[in-house]
This record gives C-alpha cells, sequence and structure tokens, in this order.
C-alpha cells in the first residue's frame, strides 16, 4: 500500500477518483493499493514561548532563540490562551494511521513552498522514516494527475524547497515574536504586533500616507491653442509651465494678436506595443483590484475555488511563462474557448498556427508557470468566479496575439519664442488589442497624454492659423494614495527603491513577501487595525501611524533589508545558500532590533485607574483591544470594539463608574444597518444596549 497526503479533502478526492480508491473511510480513501488522506492545510506550526517554558512578556527573556524549534500541533486562541485544535489532532492521527499501513509515501500538497513546508513538519513531527516520492503538478485535471504520476519525483529532489520554507517561518518567528514583545514591554501597555514583513509593508503605507497628507499643492498654468486643418480640429499645448496668472495672460494675449504659429520640427515614430504576458498571481490581484475592486485576498480564494474545481492552474505562481514542453497544448485551450459565445469573437481574430510565441520561456518558469485556463469547461460559476476566470482566459488570448503597431506623430511649433506641442497617433495594426476591443488604454501607454486621433498631414515651415487661446490653471498633485494594486507593485518591486545601483540591479525582481504571502500581509495590516480600506485606498489607522513613528527609523521597518531575504531565501532554494548561516544573520539581526525596540521611550496613554465592576478588588487591565480584570478566578472580560466602533476611554470610564456609557453614534449591526444607543451593564456585568427615546 502506498500513502498519498494531498493538502486539502478537495484535491485529495480527486485523486483518489482517479487511482481508483473509492472506499471511504474517516479522514481518508482507499483502494485498488492506495490510501489518499489530506492535511488540511497547516496542521503543524511552530511553537509558541510558552512550549518552552516562558511565559508572559519579560524583558530578561528577549531575545529567544529556539534551538531547536519544536512544532506543536495547530492551536486555537482562547480566552486563557491556546489549546490544540481537535480537528487538527483528529486529522494528524488519522494521517499517522495510514502512514503505519502503509509501505511508502506520495507527497501530493500543493507544489510549491509552503505545501512542502506542510507535508515535512506533518512527516517530522509523527517521526516518520519511511521514503517519500512527489508528485508535482499544475492543475487538477485528470491529464494533468495522470501526467504527474507517471513522472513522480525523489523526496529529496524538493530539499532546497523545504529548506527555504523553513527558513522564512523561523525567519518569520524571530523577528515576530522577539519585535512584538519588546516593543510592548517598551509600551507598558497594549500588544504592538511587529513582523518581518508585516512592518515594512506598513511603512510603505505610512510613507505615501504622510507624503500625500504633507503635500504643498501649487498651483501653475498653461497655455492651450486650438487649431483647424484640412477639416480635422486639434489642440497643442505649451512647454512651458508659469506659476504666476498675470504673466501667463500677457504671454496669451501676446499670442492672440499673433494669430498664427509656425511648424518647427515634426517628429513620427512606429511604436511596437508588445502583447501583454501571462498572469502571475501578483498581476491577477492587481488587474481584479483595478477593474473588480476585489482585495488581493478576495482574488487568491476566487482563484484557488477556480483551481480546486480545475478550471484553471495553480494560482500561487510568480511567473508569466510556460515552459516550451507546454506550447503544444496552447492550441487546445484556445479551440475550447472558441465553444463559449463570449470568446468567439476574440478567437476568430486569431491565426492557429501564427500565435505568438512570447510567452514560452523555460528560464522564467518557477516553481508554476504562468497562469492558464485547463481544458475543462467552466459551469455554475458565481459572478466574481467568472470575472477572473474571464480575466485568465481573455489574457491568454491576448498574450497570443502580435503586437500593436502604432504610429506617434510630435509636432512642434512656436509662436513668438514661445514653444508648443500637438500629439497624436494611429492604428497601424491592432495586434493584441483587439481581443477586447480596447484600443487606447491610458494605463498601459507609455505616454499618457497621447491621444490616438489621426492628424492632418504636417510640413516644416506650415503655419497653423491659432482660432482659439485658453489659459489653463492646473494644480500639482499630491502622490497617489496606495490602492491594494499599487501596494502590491510596491511590494513586488521593493528592490528598485534602493539607492546603490549595484544592489539595485541585483535586487531589481526582489520584492517583499512572495505572490503567495503578499494577501495575507494585507489582510494582517487590516485584522490589526493598523490600517483600514476607505472606498479604493488603504489608510494607516492612529495606532498604525503611532507603530510606524516608533519604528520608522529602525531597522525592523527596512523594506530593502525584507527584499535582500527573499533574495537569501531564493537561493537556499536553490541550494546556493546554507540555511543555518541565513537563520544565524537573522539571530543577530533580531538581537539588534530587539536592543533598540527596548530602548524606545513610548509615551503613555492617560489611562485611568478603574475597579473591575465584578469583584471589586482588582485594578482593570485597560489595552487596545480588551479590558479585563487580572484574577485568573474572576476573569471578566470586556471588548472594547462593540457593533464596529472602539468605546473610548471616557465611556469606558463612565460604564465603569456610572453602569452607562454617553450616547454611542453610528454603530453597525449584522445588517449593517447603522444605529446609535447607550451601553449598560447588566445585573452579572455583562453589557446590552438602552435606545432611549424615539422620539
Amino acid at each position: 500500500m502506498k500513502a498519498i497526503i494531498a493538502e486539502k479533502p478537495s484535491a485529495a478526492r480527486e485523486i483518489a477518483h482517479l487511482l481508483g480508491a473509492h472506499e471511504k473511510k474517516d479522514g481518508y480513501l482507499s483502494g485498488n493499493g492506495y490510501c489518499v488522506t489530506w492535511a488540511l492545510g497547516h496542521l503543524i506550526a511552530l511553537g509558541m514561548p510558552e512550549d518552552y517554558g516562558i511565559k508572559g512578556f519579560n524583558k530578561t527573556s528577549l531575545p529567544i532563540f529556539p534551538d531547536p524549534f519544536i512544532l506543536t500541533p495547530k492551536k486555537l486562541k482562547k480566552a486563557n490562551g491556546y489549546e490544540p485544535d481537535p480537528s487538527a489532532l483528529k486529522q494528524l492521527n488519522t494521517i499517522k494511521q495510514v502512514i503505519n499501513q502503509c509501505s511508502s509515501i506520495i507527497v501530493a500538497t500543493d507544489a510549491g513552498r509552503e505545501g512542502e513546508l506542510i507535508f515535512r513538519y506533518i512527516y517530522h513531527y509523527i517521526q516518520c522514516n519511511k521514503p517519500f516520492e512527489r508528485l508535482w503538478i499544475s492543475s487538477l485535471t485528470e491529464k494533468a494527475i495522470q501526467d504527474g504520476f507517471k513522472k513522480l519525483q525523489p523526496g529529496d529532489a524538493f530539499d532546497g524547497l523545504y529548506q527555504a520554507a523553513k527558513a522564512r517561518g523561523e525567519a518569520d518567528w524571530l523577528v515576530g515574536i522577539n519585535a512584538t514583545q519588546a516593543l510592548t514591554i517598551a509600551g507598558n501597555q497594549d500588544v504592538y504586533s511587529l513582523g518581518r514583513v508585516q512592518t515594512p509593508t506598513l511603512a510603505l503605507i505610512c510613507q505615501r500616507f504622510l507624503q500625500h497628507q504633507n503635500f504643498t499643492k501649487q498651483k501653475y498654468f498653461q497655455i492651450q491653442l486650438s487649431h483647424r486643418k484640412e477639416y480635422t480640429d486639434f489642440t497643442s499645448l505649451s512647454l512651458l509651465e508659469w506659476e504666476e496668472k498675470k504673466q501667463a495672460e500677457q504671454i496669451q494675449k501676446s499670442i492672440e494678436r499673433e494669430g498664427r504659429a509656425v511648424v518647427k520640427d515634426i517628429s513620427v515614430t512606429t511604436v511596437q506595443e508588445q502583447s501583454p504576458l501571462l498572469f502571475d498571481l501578483t498581476e491577477l490581484q492587481k488587474e481584479a483590484n483595478r477593474k473588480l475592486g476585489l482585495s488581493a485576498d478576495e482574488v487568491l480564494q476566487i482563484a484557488q475555488s477556480l483551481y480546486e474545481k480545475k478550471f484553471i492552474t495553480y494560482p500561487r505562481t510568480g511567473s508569466k511563462y510556460i515552459p516550451g514542453d507546454l506550447w503544444s497544448e496552447i492550441p487546445e485551450l484556445v479551440r475550447i474557448l472558441n465553444t463559449s459565445d463570449p470568446f468567439k469573437t476574440a478567437v476568430s481574430t486569431l491565426k492557429f498556427g501564427n500565435f505568438n510565441k512570447r510567452i514560452v520561456n523555460d528560464i522564467k518558469v518557477t516553481d508554476h508557470h504562468g497562469l492558464l485556463i485547463t481544458t475543462k469547461i467552466p459551469s455554475a460559476l458565481s459572478t466574481t468566479e467568472k470575472a477572473i476566470y474571464d480575466m485568465i482566459a481573455y489574457r491568454l488570448l491576448e498574450s497570443l496575439s502580435h503586437a500593436c503597431t502604432k504610429q506617434v506623430r510630435n509636432i512642434m511649433i512656436k509662436v513668438h519664442h514661445y514653444e508648443f506641442q500637438i500629439k497624436g497617433s494611429k492604428i497601424l495594426s491592432k495586434g493584441w488589442r483587439v481581443i477586447k476591443g480596447i484600443l487606447s488604454d491610458n494605463e498601459n501607454s507609455n505616454n499618457k497624454n497621447e491621444a490616438l486621433t489621426e492628424l492632418p498631414e504636417f510640413k516644416v515651415g506650415d503655419e497653423l492659423k491659432i482660432s482659439k487661446t485658453e489659459l489653463l490653471e492646473k494644480v500639482t498633485q499630491p502622490p497617489k494614495l496606495y490602492t491594494e494594486a499599487d501596494l502590491l507593485s510596491a511590494m513586488e518591486n521593493a528592490g528598485r527603491s534602493m539607492e546603490n545601483k549595484e544592489e539595485q540591479k541585483a535586487l531589481s525582481n526582489i520584492g517583499i513577501g512572495t505572490p503567495a504571502t503578499r494577501a495575507s500581509i494585507i489582510e494582517t495590516l487590516l485584522s490589526r487595525n493598523y490600517i483600514v480600506r476607505k472606498s479604493k485606498t488603504l489608510h494607516p489607522t492612529d495606532k498604525g501611524l503611532q507603530v510606524y513613528n516608533l519604528v520608522k527609523d529602525q531597522k525592523i521597518a527596512n523594506v530593502q533589508m525584507t527584499a535582500e531575504w527573499e533574495l537569501a531565501l531564493d537561493k537556499i532554494e536553490k541550494g546556493e545558500l546554507n540555511r543555518t548561516q541565513f537563520i544565524n544573520d537573522i539571530q543577530d539581526y533580531t538581537a539588534e532590533i530587539t536592543n533598540e525596540l527596548l530602548s524606545l521611550h513610548i509615551p503613555q496613554e492617560n489611562i485611568p485607574q478603574l475597579n473591575c465592576p465584578k469583584c471589586q478588588q482588582h485594578t482593570l487591565i485597560i489595552k487596545d483591544k480588551i479590558v479585563k480584570c487580572p484574577n485568573e478566578q474572576c476573569s471578566w472580560i470586556l471588548f472594547r470594539t462593540i457593533c464596529g466602533i472602539q468605546l473610548t476611554i471616557k465611556d469606558l470610564t463612565l460604564l465603569l463608574t456610572q453602569n452607562k456609557t454617553s450616547l454611542i453614534k453610528n454603530m453597525k449591526s449584522k445588517s449593517g444597518k447603522k444605529f446609535d444607543a447607550f451601553i449598560v451593564f447588566k445585573e452579572d456585568f455583562s453589557t446590552v444596549f438602552e435606545f432611549g427615546s424615539r422620539n
């Protein structure tokens, strides 16, 4: 018998069905010489400080350097700490039983860094030493699974992948646990959560927000001229910008009196706009955020659902290319799309046998190739699933199309000694832009002032009559606040912001986080109440800005250093760097930031001394999220955020001294309806709403 361990039940069922393992057992399927079970994601994690006998936050315990790291079953957060997850313990026991009755193992967790770590942690935790092979597939279609089983690879071929995943997990633990405890001790109040990638990402958001807030807008003026030639109306714009309106008005009058301009220079260039490459996960998240307003995490969940339904290939990819041996399968994918009405018009613009092969590049394919549809025709999709599927399908058709060719014309004219510019372009060959019929897309255009308008013919020396002049009042604009799409780009290209040109070149394609983790980093910042979504943009909260101001000059907020670590992890995966050396460097870094953070002086919020309303014997601990009695026997607790509104210190004081807050406005019910109410104590010191008069 062979044991097969998938990452989720859905993947296990697909594999079991194909292998003929149809007999359902408790937590696995068996038959035809196979036992197929699953991991339910991360069943095993790195132990917390209490697992090493370190309780509470104590300055003398820092920095904490586990040697070795302890593996523990997944835990759930409870009121009195963490407890093992019963469902995780049950499934772990099932996996152990399955492995005990089998001679060898086939690893079928997701083919990537995290999938490898999920299996290896289980393997080591149950102290298994049986041989294992690796199933490495990019989709869950029958053909992909069958091909994968024909090409099973030795388990040790993925040791580098495991070492990189293990190093990332341990580095995140070392930095996150020590930095969080150090800053919390320095603050002597609420827990400040810091992290290896989380904190530099918060720094990016706060920096942009402060640049935006502190930007001083300045007015400036440009002159626009209107012309008509050969029955075509067009405009020209002054190259100069004037700060003084009076000066600009004088020049405008002078130009009106002249009444005509002379063509001084003509530049005509042919520009080829290459077809876009396939989506990787980050690019899909950016596009869906811009076009559909979906968060990065929502896009990942939708893509994962499409993958598990076998409609697309593995979504957690960082590549936009496919290997050469996959090229022969592309025409069949196009034929599949041609059977669906929405894509028929687009497919008709392609010529079979003359596809653009720009997406084929073996060297640039990482763990997985770019996102593709599969041969399974989708059915019963939700609205958002269909939107994401369509994006991936249209992007495939665009990538197979040829370049869009434009003729760009740049005409410089003069009035007196003032220069004006006329810009225009016309499409010579629509190429990939015909797929969705978008012939002018300012997001992708190299020149956003360029108009897709055919201009009349000009030659040097031509005189152009000025039919109208207009003084344009403009204002300099602050840097735009980050949308999720913009933030993903900033995270992806963090290395490019480095001042040292040699280092910038080395890190130009290295970001912070990975395609698979960036969405969760944003969600972590949201859950910590460090940032909020406002319309389509991300804003730091007061707490987020407070944390940023505390650490902005410390190494923990260094974006470039985090980008360098991603490069180091990539080298570990390739066997070019020893994991132990990397962790030693992280420990040195952790010791530095721990000392930096412990030495910070954090002004204390003016928190009153309030007694526990239940036992009346202890002074309450008042934190950002909770108010609680320190006595474990009493265990009274109050969560400060109620229906979306955080209780202020003033209202807490009123509640605890007079049993009733002031009127709290704009609370939000579960149905999303806003309401105003007082919060009052019941006899058992739990809280209820009091709505008072309804006049």
